[in-house]
């Protein structure tokens, strides 16, 4: 019973900066440094562009790269000389150096992060994805690209590729305007809409409002960049509406155009 009273008072006890000792901190932080017992030598201040604190006693001193942890140890070491057992806290009290960079077409700007983020977390922050291009995405960390699947990840849940984002990092995601569907012609509202997986013809079409009065539904045409070779698909789309056959209703790839032609009479359904 003693040992685990004496286990909590020690985990009270135990400053922040000694919790958190893996924490590094960054330029634009502010510190909380306490001298117990020397409430004169105690300061708030914030770390300066060349990752530096300014303290009594001690003067200049490198904070930006150190944990806590080690910035604790070091003013201790400094203190001694002016100080008998001098007992040092630090404490970040705000977090202002967790930047990441956000470039691309979705939207460009720098995200402050106050904690531990997630790149699931992070995307949740950025908001709608609807027209970005994730299977063009990327992480930068330190000039290197890394090999992370944002549609992966974003799309099918797949959790081995939410990493940790890390302060500097910059997050790249393109926009997919290449990649829309377009649908002219004969359809209630001609569109371009972002390309999804598993997008078929009809999803399209229904999304441009369905066909109009004098529409063919059997003068439907894809038109698709095949390699840089343009390829035309002819579908019966009335063989879809009025029997079911799923033949006709292909899928959609990335880029295609779907042109509705016009018959000469007002549709009529048998």
């Amino acid at each position: 019973m003693k040992k685990t009273i004496l286990a909590v008072l020690m985990l009270i006890l135990i400053p922040v900066s000694a919790v958190a000792q893996d924490y590094v901190i960054g330029v634009e932080d502010v510190l909380d440094i306490r001298v117990w017992g020397s409430p004169d030598l105690s300061v708030v201040v914030p770390v300066r562009p060349d990752g530096k604190v300014t303290v009594p006693l001690v003067g200049d001193i490198q904070a930006a790269g150190l944990t806590t942890s080690d910035l604790k140890k070091e003013l201790e070491n400094r203190l001694v000389e002016f100080v008998k057992n001098p007992v040092v806290t630090v404490i970040v009290q705000a977090v202002n150096s967790f930047k990441v960079y956000v470039v691309g077409g979705v939207k460009t700007g720098v995200i402050d992060l106050k904690r531990k983020t997630t790149l699931m977390e992070l995307l949740a922050m950025i908001g709608s994805l609807e027209n970005a291009d994730l299977k063009g995405a990327f992480i930068l960390r330190g000039g290197e690209k890394l090999q992370v699947d944002f549609h992966a990840l974003a799309v099918k849940g797949d959790v081995t590729q939410n990493i940790e984002i890390l302060p500097g990092d910059i997050i790249f995601i393109p926009d997919n305007f290449d990649k829309r569907i377009q649908i002219i012609g004969a359809v209630k509202n001609p569109s371009t809409i972002s390309y999804r997986d598993g997008l078929t013809l009809l999803d399209a079409i229904l999304l441009a409002g369905g066909l109009t009065e004098f529409a063919n539904p059997n003068k439907i045409l894809v038109v698709r960049n095949n390699g840089g070779e343009s390829k035309t698909i002819e579908v019966k789309f009335k063989e879809v509406i009025e029997k079911g056959d799923a033949t006709q209703n292909i899928a959609l790839e990335p880029g295609d155009l779907v042109i509705v032609k016009e018959g000469l009479f007002p549709l009529k359904w048998q």
